[in-house]
């Protein structure tokens, strides 16, 4: 280690000025509630945010290894660990960066002395390789972020040295992190979000804390790590490969703080990443409905890269707002929410000139995403995700799901023809299964099984690749721009002892309030078919001769819609069942509640032709 230790970069003095005041009361108080015992992972109020047992798991009560080396730990096994997933998220201290954006607005020291024990009592319970906390890199990137922006939003607090530059516990851990990344990146087929999480961790600590004989080495390993993994991870349309929007948010929030940490630094990234990362924001943009929500493409865990806010906060909101921040915003872009985050990142870069989308996209043809929109002038946005790309990212495409064809389908942002979401990872296998599986998505489902053959639950042994057919959404932001249409296939069945091709055109008339699906199967004999439509929780369900009538409510305001199903299928109704699962909805990871399902079943044959239309009253 070198003698003498400076941390690389503290926020300009006129930089806590510029924080709204209605954010800054915000997280002072989220930050009295973890003071509290009030700290939220996954749904799950975590009573002793105050004082955390960093290896407890609050879901099942168990207590994960906390002395075992860290390899020798199966994580996946809930038996072994409890809820690995609420136990690491107590571990990326997005809580204590919570208690330092309080002590920096408020210099009240109880916020900065409650950081530092549990620092302290972090750095003690993990020796290097020692437990849960050290099985996966992604941790170790995530974690090291918080400290990089925990000892930033310290640095005015009068003890800060003694708890980083000057706490031998400190030192090793910080060491230990970095040597742990640089020594076991991800790669091959897990080279994903976690690479980029692990990159932007090393690229941050080596910046900020150039402490150590590596740190440059570490720096420069960071940086390309980052730079290439980033590019491959990222289609020239400026949406992430993993085809699971959660991820886009996640790995563009990585991007961001880690520039911005090689800006501050001094050692700007390449022009072209900048360039990259401003086609990930125009993209992320691009696909929000009217209320500023994305698609709820494959997996999603709610990850974050930093927390400098009001968890609460839209954590799309955040992203935008912090790329808008540093890059600025095309016209046609939506209004974007203040933050603490992009209030701090803003301050610690400079201007670029990059390219930026001229008008907003509606069709991503590389990850085989097109959306159809109706104009504003046609009355309440009628918003629909159309799903016709790569099956996933890789070989083994982890968070994919087997939802190739299906749509989505919003009204003035409320889910109408829903995905179901992610719900879990690790502990409830069958549970993991159904969240992604054909059946649990609005498409059609062959013979019984997954369009896409599962071999784990984050491995795919084969992709059900679509092709686009075509799309006509390309007068969608002009006067002549009433109909839209989209089509596409998928060859995930040829693989049946009865080969089957799946078709799927969707047309929509903004002017008429109308949405057509046409289903058809390119097969040579007959094969069980079965065609859901998944509808949102807070959509009610009358059946009716030939379909059924759709209600919900927006404030006061009862909204109704016509589904006209096709009678070539036998129809049935449900709703909150488990034995198997159907009829569910996962509204943010770990949690789920009842949705009515419409599931039609029949036989396919080289005739079927089955037209389903959603009108809008």
């Amino acid at each position: 280690m070198q003698k003498r230790r400076a941390f690389g970069s503290a926020l300009p003095a006129a930089a806590r000025d510029l924080v709204d005041p209605a954010a800054a009361a915000a997280v002072v108080a989220a930050a009295n509630d973890v003071l509290s015992g009030r700290w939220s992972t996954f749904g799950v109020t975590r009573a002793d945010s105050a004082h955390p047992d960093w290896f407890l798991d609050p879901v099942t009560g168990r207590r994960a290894p906390d002395r075992l080396y860290a390899f020798s730990i199966n994580h996946r096994d809930e038996a072994e660990t409890g809820n690995i997933k609420q136990i690491w998220e107590m571990g990326r201290h997005h809580h204590l960066t919570v208690l330092a954006t309080a002590w920096w607005l408020t210099k009240q020291d109880r916020y900065a002395a409650t950081v530092a024990e549990q620092l302290r009592s972090w750095w003690r319970a993990t020796p290097f390789l020692s437990g849960v906390h050290w099985t996966s890199g992604i941790e170790v990137g995530v974690r090291l972020v918080s400290w990089v922006w925990i000892r930033r939003l310290l640095d005015d607090w009068p003890d800060v040295e003694d708890l980083f530059e000057n706490d031998l516990d400190a030192l090793r851990q910080i060491q230990w992190h970095q040597e742990y990344l640089a020594a076991f990146p991800s790669h091959g087929s897990s080279a994903n979000n976690h690479v980029i999480a692990e990159a932007a961790g090393l690229l941050a600590a080596a910046c900020a804390f150039p402490w150590y004989q590596r740190s440059e080495r570490w720096r420069e390993k960071g940086a390309d790590l980052l730079e290439r993994e980033l590019a491959a991870n990222t289609f020239p349309s400026g949406l992430n490969r993993e085809l699971a929007t959660d991820y886009h948010r996640f790995v563009l929030e990585l991007a961001l703080v880690a520039a911005v940490e090689s800006d501050a630094r001094g050692v700007p990234l390449s022009e072209p990443t900048w360039q990259r990362i401003a086609g990930m924001l125009d993209a992320g943009a691009a696909i929000l409905d009217v209320r500023g929500r994305p698609p709820r493409q494959g997996d999603g865990d709610e990850g974050r890269a930093l927390i400098v806010d009001d968890p609460q906060l839209d954590p799309w909101a955040v992203a935008l707002g912090t790329g808008a921040a540093i890059l600025g915003t095309p016209a046609w872009w939506p209004a974007v929410a203040t933050s603490v985050q992009a209030t701090v990142l803003g301050t610690l870069t400079r201007p670029r000139d990059v390219r930026r989308a001229v008008e907003r996209p509606a069709r991503f043809a590389d990850a085989g995403l097109v959306l159809l929109r109706s104009r504003p002038a046609d009355g309440p946005e009628i918003w629909c995700r159309c799903d016709g790309g790569p099956h996933g990212f890789l070989s083994i495409a982890a968070h994919a799901h087997a939802d190739a064809l299906s749509i989505e389908v919003r009204h003035d942002g409320v889910d109408i023809l829903a995905d179901p979401g992610t719900y879990c990872y690790h502990g409830e296998p069958a549970w993991r299964q159904w969240f992604r599986s054909t059946a649990a998505h609005n498409t059609v489902q062959v013979a019984g099984t997954d369009q896409s053959v599962s071999g784990g639950p984050f491995l795919w042994l084969s992709h059900a690749g679509a092709d686009l057919l075509d799309s006509r959404v390309d007068d969608a932001q002009n006067e002549n721009g009433a109909l839209q249409s989209w089509s596409a296939q998928h060859h995930g069945y040829r693989r049946l002892e009865v080969p089957a091709v799946h078709r799927r055109a969707v047309s929509l008339d903004t002017e008429r309030r109308d949405l057509t699906v046409v289903d058809t199967l390119d097969v040579t004999g007959e094969l069980p078919i079965r065609l859901a439509w998944h509808l949102g929780p807070d959509v009610s369900v009358e059946l009716q001769d030939g379909g059924a009538r759709l209600s919900w409510h927006v404030a006061a305001e009862l909204r109704e819609a016509r589904l006209a199903l096709p009678g070539e299928l036998r129809w049935s109704s449900h709703r909150g069942e488990e034995n198997p699962p159907l009829g569910w909805y996962s509204p943010g990871f770990g949690r789920r509640v009842p949705a009515t399902s419409l599931i039609g079943e029949g036989i396919g044959s080289p005739s079927t032709r089955l037209v389903t239309s959603l009108t809008f009253i």
